[in-house]
């Protein structure tokens, strides 16, 4: 089996998020002691079509093996190369609330390769409290800390009326990418990389999406 350095190339962002389900459905499937994958099995569990799936993975150069499909491994590796995983991300959470708080203990972060190194707030309240294994730091830290620790990711968990002033701190301090998780729309140079977790955006489409479904039948 053949694998060719992709990294170059610009994968579209559709692409991409498509890539990241592969990724983590592969490493169930290795997990879970399957050597070999199709593009039919993997369409079927992600809910896609064959044809989608071979494009896909087209752009990662990664080949399979005629009526033996995708060695879970390879695709594995080759997955997280392409989409930065192989390597550890550093990240800063800049909110000390509940949402920044639950962010920066999330276990799951760490074993998928991205380490929070630090949690900022801008109530002085805040400074010195435990998040983890975290001691929250005043604003005034953050660019030493973007810094020493070369963080490439800040996660903006603050409320709306502050959410682009943080930004702009995290920018200024030396972030290249930015998730935001308020309602806020922020602002950035084409410098940074911006992705939107618009968890209420979701539950508002989901909602649209039961209240235009079949009714539910009450129960007895």
């Amino acid at each position: 089996m053949d694998s060719k350095d992709g990294h170059n190339q610009k994968i579209p962002v559709a692409v991409v998020r498509r890539l990241t389900k592969y990724l983590s459905h592969t490493q169930c499937l290795r997990q879970a002691g399957m050597d070999w994958v199709s593009s039919t099995e993997l369409a079927e569990a992600l809910g896609l079509t064959s044809s989608t799936v071979r494009q896909d993975l087209s752009h990662i150069d990664f080949f399979g093996i005629s009526k033996r499909g995708y060695s879970t491994a390879g695709l594995e590796a080759s997955l997280a190369s392409t989409l930065g995983a192989d390597r550890e991300t550093s990240c800063v959470v800049v909110g000390a609330g509940n949402l920044g708080r639950a962010l920066a203990q999330h276990e799951e972060f760490s074993r998928q390769g991205f380490r929070i190194c630090g949690v900022f707030d801008s109530n002085p309240a805040m400074a010195g409290k435990k998040v983890g294994k975290l001691l929250v730091q005043g604003m005034a830290e953050l660019p030493a800390v973007v810094g020493e620790q070369v963080v490439d990711i800040g996660i903006v968990a603050v409320p709306f009326p502050a959410a682009q002033q943080v930004a702009d701190w995290l920018i200024v301090a030396g972030v290249r990418g930015l998730l935001n998780l308020t309602t806020a729309h922020i602002i950035v140079p084409r410098k940074v990389s911006l992705v939107d977790a618009r968890f209420l955006a979701s539950l508002r489409e989901l909602a649209y999406a039961v209240k235009i479904s079949e009714p539910r039948v009450p129960a007895g």
